[in-house]
């Protein structure tokens, strides 16, 4: 009796075969896959203990209620992806006025990029006792001065964070918006023995107030100095003479509360810090925007300039479609500008998804 297959024995094993090696690349693919979902995934939620650190993190941001003396009486959260591996990279977040860290870490989209690349996020918050506006108090000698006030504060989480989970030591970097962008540049000033880089966000150049009259003067148009009398500033604020962090600024061309001006003497503080000539750049367009960089002897980018053209005050975004995971959410100075601040200082910053859970990703699609 003729056999109804049309397939022959040879033929039917080579296909099983085939399925095998199928089903096994299959198995290998989903093993990884829900390998990296559970790292998306934060454990369960307890009650608080009375333990004054928490070392396994619930979803969102978490107060850290003891990091230290806290001079600034500043509050600490902070956001870990849970298996965080050891020695990896922190970003300190600071965010403007009338803003909350939750309102800023929403917009910016920080905790989703920490999430994603493998990074943990701290959070230093203002309180409304120290500022009724919420505003780092950047233009104050007591909180811009090494081991004093609101910066020490913030040294104070990173050796938190430093001890709590094993980040890495020389790949710490600070960022902010407006005063909190402000304060970034004063972390930079007063510590560039702790952060590898920063991004400074319509902000003002370390030094440019001592009191808030000054301040809201400064806001308005930069005091004049020369490069050099700027950057004297950074190289008496703390005992590191090399070595500086790179700086990254942005800022938007039709900001009216911040004044332009600011980032031009911003950036001619660093330039003379990092001993590089100001007409030494190249410029490309990112996004729709100017983007300038400045490199040191060995080639590296030290500073950088983004001109985020016809952006008023705020932190630029780039919202993602619904159809993925939320991050670059607009809203109060979270500006719509086509350009996601947060995403290309990671990865100026090396801050780039994993060879794992990009293969994941590829094998998904």
């Amino acid at each position: 009796m003729r056999s109804r297959f049309i397939f022959s024995l040879s033929d039917m094993f080579k296909q099983h075969r085939r399925w095998g090696k199928t089903i096994a690349k299959a198995v290998k693919v989903t093993r990884k896959a829900l390998v990296a979902t559970a790292a998306t995934k934060s454990p369960v939620s307890k009650p608080a203990a009375k333990s004054r650190s928490v070392t396994r993190p619930a979803a969102g941001l978490q107060e850290v209620k003891a990091f230290g003396s806290n001079p600034g009486r500043l509050r600490m959260l902070r956001y870990v992806p849970a298996d965080l591996p050891k020695k990896s990279p922190l970003v300190v977040v600071l965010h403007g006025c009338q803003q909350t860290a939750e309102a800023y870490d929403l917009g910016s989209g920080w905790s989703t990029l920490a999430r994603e690349r493998g990074f943990a996020v701290v959070y230093a918050e203002q309180k409304r006792s120290n500022n009724g506006n919420l505003c780092f108090n950047w233009f104050r000698p007591s909180n811009v001065t090494r081991d004093r006030g609101e910066v020490m504060s913030i040294r104070q989480m990173v050796a938190k964070m430093a001890s709590a989970h094993g980040i890495d030591r020389k790949r710490v970097f600070v960022t902010g918006l407006s005063a909190g962008g402000a304060m970034a540049a004063a972390m930079l000033a007063t510590y560039p023995d702790v952060f590898r880089g920063g991004g400074v966000i319509a902000g003002l150049p370390y030094g440019a107030a001592r009191d808030v009259h000054r301040a809201l003067s400064a806001m308005k148009s930069t005091p004049e100095r020369a490069g050099q009398e700027w950057g004297d500033l950074v190289r008496a604020a703390s005992p590191v003479k090399r070595d500086f962090p790179t700086v990254s600024i942005w800022h938007g061309t039709k900001d009216h509360t911040v004044s332009l001006s600011n980032a031009d003497a911003l950036l001619q503080q660093w330039l003379d810090v990092h001993g590089l000539d100001s007409d030494a750049y190249t410029q490309n367009e990112v996004d729709g925007h100017v983007h300038r960089v400045w490199k040191d002897a060995e080639g590296r980018t030290a500073i950088e300039l983004y001109l985020i053209d016809g952006m008023g005050h705020g932190t630029p975004l780039k919202p993602r479609p619904a159809s993925r995971v939320k991050a670059d959410t607009p809203g109060p100075y979270m500006l719509d500008a086509g350009i996601s601040s947060s995403m290309h200082l990671a990865t100026a910053w090396g801050l780039k998804k994993s060879p794992l859970v990009s293969a994941v990703k590829q094998a998904a699609e």
